[in-house]
């Protein structure tokens, strides 16, 4: 059988989690990995020259041990008890992997076969990481001073990848976001298997 891997990237807060959730329980079939489970311990993070831990770069992750449980994955993919209508598909597995930094390591260029980024504006991503709590909790200015132009500064990286990514808007609510990526892989995983499908 076949493996289909799709890839979310965002800014922080950009709600690419909660999609990945959402899709996972109406996709037969899928499981997720998420790049936030794979953070080093805050003893190993660096900080920069205005004292701000750096965790916005690939060396804040144990990115082998992420490589590592997506070999696992593929050796044994995980089957779910999901139903869809696409009955043709259910064989396929699919694995979902969200993060921040994935198209920056070289490693899973080969391996996807489908990326959304989504994007919300600064107002927002700053509004929505206000409400979260994190641990170790942030610093004041590091927003701005730090997660801001990192992110921006990947961002810019991105436009130099070759192969095509899917944007989408995450200030959509996330029942429209839901309708719009699970549509897409549908249709992604039926040409696959040479079906044509319609919604």
């Amino acid at each position: 059988y076949s493996l289909f891997f799709f890839f979310w990237f965002s800014v922080t807060n950009g709600g690419k989690t909660t999609l990945a959730k959402n899709l996972q329980k109406h996709l037969p079939n899928c499981s997720v990995i998420s790049q936030d489970d794979f953070f080093k311990p805050e003893s190993e993070i660096e900080t920069d020259e205005n004292g701000f831990l750096q965790y916005d770069v690939l060396e804040a992750l144990n990115m082998e041990e992420m490589m590592s449980a997506i070999s696992c994955w593929m050796e044994n993919p995980t089957c779910s008890p999901v139903s869809t209508h696409e009955e043709s598909i259910k064989e396929i597995p699919i694995l979902i992997i969200e993060g921040f930094l994935l198209f920056h390591y070289k490693p899973l260029d080969t391996v996807w076969n489908r990326s959304y980024f989504l994007t919300i504006p600064y107002e927002e991503c700053k509004r929505r990481r206000s409400t979260r709590v994190y641990k170790p909790p942030d610093a004041p200015g590091y927003f701005d001073g730090h997660v801001w132009p990192m992110y921006l500064k990947h961002k810019k990286e991105m436009e130099n990848v070759s192969w095509e990514i899917v944007y989408l808007d995450g200030t959509k609510s996330e029942e429209d976001l839901f309708s719009q990526v699970y549509e897409d892989i549908i249709q992604e995983l039926a040409k696959q298997k040479g079906l044509k499908l319609f919604f």
